[in-house]
């Protein structure tokens, strides 16, 4: 049976155990000697780098990044994080959290512990770079709908407000606390069900395939670029569009069928298909989604992560 979409997504799936170190002290946690500067993770599975604990491990894109740019890394993302649950949900599971720099706050959601954690005076003018992957979640149940479209429609307005928040609250935050030179950078998805246009074999759905790319295009990154973009620190990586060969980035200029879901742009070869799609490719390449033992896994692989990590830093060495 195949998954919906982005149905396993960073929901109730993370099974991977926690390594709690480092702990620092959010509201309810003890507090630890912090190194300079500091690099904040906040968001869903993708941001403390999930994969199914039976693939091996990963230090995810936030790993990436923070090795790179010689920060130390605070990750206080969790599975399954809504834009709505960053600011209800209290807490985050130890197997919803999944990463080895994970942050415990038990008595408060996401978004106060970040903040309280910002304002913290041992961390005054320390905080470089925050990271956020989130609205995934929003839109998984639009997945059943034969028509996608007027779902994602609607979560887009939720998106807009609840990041457009989140991104202001950030925001101010850090420039209270004299981190004048601290970026926000948010993320996107690979657009997993493009892969709907060659798999499951005998089920296949290129319409679903096609809609889900004007999901993507024209309401989910829209909404995401103009409010991670709303403040002077703020910048949006587009992961749906990019391409995993680093001289290749940019818009995919093949087009899919609304009606038919056929294709027509550049192709790529795939193991076991053929010529397909170019950015049906990509996802392949970058994701589990087309593995034939972890089918509908929509969490990128080791090769994926490090793929968004880079198009992290290229985004920073802009700003």
């Amino acid at each position: 049976m195949r998954r919906p979409l982005l149905s396993l997504v960073m929901a109730g799936v993370v099974t991977a155990s926690v390594a709690a170190v480092g702990l620092v002290a959010a509201p309810g946690v003890s507090t630890a000697k912090v190194a300079e500067p500091l690099y904040i993770s906040m968001g869903d599975s993708y941001s403390v780098g999930y994969q199914n604990p039976t693939l091996g491990n990963t230090t995810g894109f936030t790993g990436y990044v923070a090795k790179e740019k010689k920060l130390q890394l605070e990750n206080f993302g969790c599975g399954g994080a809504t834009t709505t649950s960053l600011f209800t949900q209290i807490g985050c599971s130890p197997a919803n959290s999944a990463a080895t720099d994970a942050v415990a706050y038990p008595s408060t959601d996401q978004v106060d512990a970040v903040l309280a954690y910002i304002a913290q005076p041992a961390n005054f003018g320390k905080v470089q770079l925050i990271t956020v992957s989130i609205s995934g979640n929003d839109v998984t149940a639009c997945a059943s709908n034969a028509n996608p479209l007027p779902c994602v429609q609607a979560a887009q307005a939720t998106i807009e407000t609840n990041v457009g928040s989140l991104v202001t609250q950030l925001d101010t935050a850090l420039t209270t606390n004299g981190d004048t030179a601290a970026h926000i950078v948010g993320i996107t998805y690979p657009d997993v069900i493009l892969v709907d246009y060659v798999m499951p074999v005998g089920l296949t759905n290129p319409v679903l395939a096609a809609l889900s790319k004007v999901a993507f295009d024209s309401f989910i990154n829209p909404a995401l670029n103009t409010e991670y973009t709303s403040v002077a620190r703020g910048a949006f990586v587009n992961v749906t569009t990019a391409r995993s060969g680093m001289a290749k980035i940019g818009a995919d200029t093949g087009s899919f069928d609304l009606t038919s879901g056929a294709y027509t742009g550049p192709m790529s070869n795939l193991i076991g298909f053929g010529k397909v799609p170019a950015p049906v490719a990509e996802v392949c390449k970058l994701t589990w989604y087309c593995d034939a033992t972890n089918f509908g896994d929509i969490h990128a692989n080791s090769k994926g992560y490090s793929f968004i990590g880079k198009l992290i830093v290229a985004e920073l060495a802009k700003l």
